[in-house]
């Protein structure tokens, strides 16, 4: 009993993967960020090009309509 005990407590594979875990967590997170940002600034770009060729976003909620 004590032995599996001691093999317990120095087996480190369950903090690998909480720490490989760990790291794929961040890596989503900065990508969603960036990505968020990249979004942001294309809609910026978008909405100039539109503006200066004479294009008016569509008022409403969007969609095709209908009623």
């Amino acid at each position: 009993m004590r032995l599996n005990f001691s093999n317990f407590l120095r087996d480190e594979e369950g903090a690998t993967a909480i720490e490989y875990g760990l790291i794929a967590a961040l890596i989503a997170v900065v990508a969603m960020v960036a990505m968020g940002n990249v979004g942001t600034s294309l809609e910026k770009i978008f909405s100039s090009i539109a503006t200066k060729l004479g294009f008016t976003a569509p008022s409403g909620g969007g969609g095709t309509g209908g009623s």
